[in-house]
């Protein structure tokens, strides 16, 4: 008899997930969304970028999934004759004092097998890649790409139709319970049972956590990241994408200059608190949410180790004059009435543990039947394939229950 698995999250990740289970003829697989379409939080509000790999600390998930994700996105894109830009990214060292930094970034692209990376210490040649860029040193990753992730998750969801699973829309789940070895699954007037769930939810996963009896740690802490967008008469001045070297104290990249792969240049995000899981603007507050923020024990140290960064970044999402400045390290021709409006804002769910530590690589909880991925960010949609193929291979191939 066929298994019966039911995902709950309608992101790209939840749908690539049905989409190898019933490729692979794994199951009857039925995925919930709560909202009215596909992709609606993080998958669509995000900058496009598919990742090579430049990031992260080699032999983390992050890294392995990273890299097979990109080769298999790409594939995906072409097989389905989707847009995928290669635009190439140039991590950019402003100034000297980044270079160590800079150094270890290099240190762990060439560990990622990140293709066709260079370092770039002249300024022709930087220049060459970027005509209007400011530096000293750069790492150039030519195969970092653009894409509409929306797009693929739509593509993939009719993948996931065609192949007989179902996709419920508007459908959120409020109940879920153990029961003999299944799991009861509840939403508004309904019921389902299934031999088992995986759980995708993004900005709303340590909710459906505690549904199930989960851990409450880590918590999701909502970031939301600002975008402005370039005037289209001066997206000449930027090629691809322009990145800053990161703070290694910090999970957030900084501001960077992005073409996306409808061809428009979008500058940001920043990195503010949120102040609800879904709260893609100041105006947009949950009291509930707030609250439970402020009440968490890492809350406190949290605040402690980052109070100064914090002041900085909502400081720049009120004051466009401190977000063009953090900009315009990078292009000085730059004029801040290039940057013309805020586009749609992103928010980003950062699991946090109770001693206020972010946690940085993906991250996996099993309760019985019940698989839930607690920690999925960037790069979880470049990653998206080699996440699902990951679940399946060390959580649902063998039942542990």
């Amino acid at each position: 008899m066929s298994e019966r698995i039911g995902i709950i999250g309608g992101g790209i990740v939840g749908i690539a997930l049905a989409r190898a289970l019933v490729q692979r003829g794994l199951g009857e697989v039925t995925v919930f969304e709560k909202e009215d379409r596909l992709a609606a939080h993080q998958t669509g509000h995000n900058s496009g970028v598919v990742h090579a790999g430049l990031y992260y600390a080699a032999g983390s998930l992050k890294a392995q999934l990273c890299v097979a994700g990109r080769s298999a996105l790409r594939d995906y894109c072409r097989q389905q004759n989707l847009p995928y830009r290669e635009v190439g990214k140039l991590v950019v060292a402003v100034d000297e004092s980044e270079l160590p930094a800079l150094a270890e970034i290099e240190k762990r692209s060439r560990a990622n097998g990140v293709p066709g990376l260079a370092r770039i210490d002249d300024a022709a040649e930087l220049h060459d890649i970027e005509p209007h860029v400011a530096g000293v040193a750069a790492v150039h990753s030519p195969h970092t790409a653009v894409v509409d992730f929306a797009a693929i998750t739509e593509a993939m969801a009719q993948d996931v139709r065609e192949a007989g699973g179902t996709i419920l829309l508007g459908q959120e789940v409020v109940s879920m319970a153990v029961e003999c070895a299944t799991v009861r699954v509840g939403t508004a007037g309904s019921e389902h049972r299934f031999d088992r769930v995986i759980a995708c939810a993004g900005l709303q996963s340590d909710v459906v956590a505690r549904l199930v009896g989960a851990d409450p740690s880590p918590k999701i802490l909502p970031f939301r990241g600002e975008y402005w967008s370039l005037a289209p008469e001066r997206n000449g001045l930027v090629r691809g994408m322009i990145y800053p070297v990161p703070d290694p104290r910090f999970p957030f990249l900084g501001v960077h200059f992005t073409r996306g792969v409808y061809n428009d240049v979008h500058v940001g995000p920043n990195a503010v608190p949120a102040l609800a899981r879904e709260g893609y603007g100041w105006l947009s507050v949950s009291a509930k949410d707030t609250w439970e923020s402020l009440r968490w024990p890492g809350a406190g140290p949290l605040a402690k180790k980052h109070w100064r960064m914090g002041i900085d970044e909502i400081s720049a999402s009120f004051v466009k004059p401190l977000y063009y400045r953090k900009a315009r390290r990078f292009i000085p021709e730059l004029a801040m009435s290039d940057l013309t409006a805020k586009t749609a804002a992103g928010v980003r769910a950062q699991a946090w543990g109770r001693d206020g530590s972010l946690l940085d690589d993906f991250a996996v909880d099993q309760i019985g039947p019940v698989t839930l991925l607690r920690n999925a960010p960037s790069p979880a949609a470049t990653s998206c394939l080699a996440i699902a193929d990951h679940l399946i291979d060390q959580y649902l191939q063998v039942r542990r229950f």
